[in-house]
């Protein structure tokens, strides 16, 4: 109902800046908050749920020895779908900005004289993804991880309108109300692949699929060259109705945790879930053999919580949790500020050193095209030689790449083939380092609080976005490369250090023998009763 006035808007080069809803659109509006309130008293449980005496007595044993199955796969495969339609919608905001300054008058370094900056935009967006983050690991480990994908698809879906307001307080709104949608989709889908795929299979997987930065930009740029010199940048936005409708469609192959399940006392139901992925249930007098060079999982009493932990986003930052929670964050916000601080103005500050609007886009997704192999790389590092070493090892490539764009600054604009050879690193590192850390947070954390400790991972990438974007709105002035990539760079460093200090190891490790005594096993249900220990 609200592609009507977007299409007559056709003969002004699809410009709707000054036009007033029309009818259809209002109430196309309301249909649209009526339908997301209906699907949300659909998926949500009516009643609490709590862990029962009898699942606490019971043990997942995953098949860590057993190939991938055509069902990992395809789940694999979906939710490689979702993370690169959920990675597509931040860095559209690199994309937009220029089409939308031009169309609303804003202040940018192609408009100077504009009345507002257009730095409010991505800090809308950016600072719907924080609260998003925070959300739905809320949400993930209270209504479940399979419900709170399909809800942010739904956003995905619903919050495409705007490419169709007219006015620009209305994208701000809509803008802020799809980075909710955004925020929680990487985090439960790593929580869902970390309790699901066998554990020598689960690093360099995650990684794999997590670090679909580098593709969504390269996608992102192709469409924004392709589409927005017809359809006006309004086009990026409205894309998200079909790409959320793909991930509708493809629901069925996303199941719900077994690890969910059990600690919500829905035994029947994990044990359906586990036949499928190689996995069953044991009773807690059925204790399981280690294999060789594996770590056994400790006992964890049923009735008792884990020793030092708490419930809810507390528990992150209490007892043998505390430091590597610090770390997380402090590398997560430096992260943060290099993609929210030098990737989200790379499109527009190119075109400020004379590249048309066109060739910053080429360039942009070349750079990201190449570093699509770096993933893999990455990937592997992860899974089969360090956690910890691949992790310290990114941050301080990036470091590296940021502190060479410090030093030449604005010079880089006359040498194409060396700007778009060191953007390959900032592209496609910190796409990395979202991955692993986000993929870190699902292994260092118990069943009950792992999707609040993946959100909270995740929300700290975009705060230090949103920090980085508040300064460039309250300058009313985007900082040039050289001093974007500068203030990113210190940050990172202290962050990478933090990290590789307070961190322990967890490759290849079944999620409840993580820690080395450092941190609990063991798991805490949504209601803060305790599990028991998940192999």
């Amino acid at each position: 109902m609200h592609l009507p006035m977007y299409y007559d808007a056709r003969g002004m080069g699809y410009q709707m800046a000054g036009m007033r809803p029309d009818g259809a659109m209002l109430a196309g509006m309301l249909l649209i908050v009526l339908g997301l309130a209906a699907a949300l008293y659909g998926i949500v449980p009516h009643r609490a749920t709590s862990i029962s005496e009898r699942a606490s007595l019971v043990r997942v044993r995953a098949l860590d020895d057993a190939p991938i199955r055509w069902r990992h796969v395809a789940m694999l495969t979906v939710l490689a779908i979702a993370i690169t339609i959920d990675a597509m919608k931040p860095i559209t905001l690199s994309f937009v900005a220029p089409g939308m300054a031009k169309e609303y008058g804003l202040k940018s370094p192609l408009n100077p004289l504009g009345h507002l900056p257009v730095s409010w935009l991505p800090l809308a967006g950016i600072g719907g993804t924080v609260v998003g983050s925070w959300l739905w690991g809320w949400l993930g480990d209270r209504i479940g991880r399979r419900a709170s994908i399909l809800f942010a698809a739904l956003l995905f879906m619903t919050t495409s309108i705007c490419g169709a307001m007219p006015g620009f307080s209305w994208n701000l709104l809509m803008c802020f109300l799809m980075g909710i949608g955004v925020g929680g989709m990487l985090p439960i889908a790593f929580t869902l692949i970390a309790e699901t795929v066998p554990a020598r299979h689960r690093g360099w997987l995650m990684i794999l699929i997590g670090g679909n930065a580098a593709a969504a930009y390269a996608l992102t740029s192709w469409l924004a060259a392709a589409l927005v010199p017809h359809y006006s940048w309004r086009i990026l936005w409205l894309i998200g109705l079909p790409t959320g409708l793909v991930l509708i469609v493809l629901n069925h192959w996303i199941p719900e945790s077994a690890r969910y399940l059990i600690a919500t006392g829905q035994r029947s139901a994990a044990a359906q879930v586990l036949v499928r992925y190689g996995a069953g249930l044991l009773t807690e007098d059925e204790a399981p053999e280690a294999r060789p060079g594996e770590q056994p999982a400790a006992e964890q009493p049923a009735g008792e919580r884990p020793a030092g932990t708490r419930e809810g986003f507390r528990g992150l930052f209490t007892g043998p949790l505390l430091g590597p929670s610090l770390a997380i964050t402090i590398l997560a916000a430096g992260t943060g500020l290099v993609t929210f601080g030098f990737q989200l103005w790379i499109p527009t500050n190119l075109q400020h050193l004379g590249f048309t609007a066109v060739n910053s886009d080429y360039t942009v997704r070349n750079a990201a095209l190449i570093g699509l192999p770096f993933i893999v790389v990455v990937a592997l590092l992860y899974g089969f030689w360090s956690t910890r070493k691949t992790i310290t090892l990114l941050g301080a490539l990036t470091a590296t790449a940021l502190l060479w764009f410090a030093l030449a600054g604005n010079s880089l604009a006359h040498q194409h083939a060396l700007l778009t050879g060191l953007l390959v690193i900032p592209l496609s590192g910190t796409g990395a380092v979202v991955a692993v850390l986000s993929a870190y947070a699902t292994e260092i954390y118990p069943t009950g609080i792992r999707s609040r400790g993946t959100g909270h991972a995740a929300a700290m990438t975009k705060a230090g976005g949103v920090l980085i974007i508040a300064v460039v709105v309250a300058a009313a002035a985007i900082p040039s490369i050289a001093t974007t990539a500068l203030v990113s760079l210190i940050p990172l460093v202290i962050g990478t250090i933090v990290f590789a200090w307070r961190c322990p190891e967890t490759i290849r490790r079944p999620l409840d023998s993580i820690g080395d005594g450092e941190v609990s096993v063991g798991a805490i249900s949504a209601d803060g009763s305790a599990e028991a220990a998940t192999r």
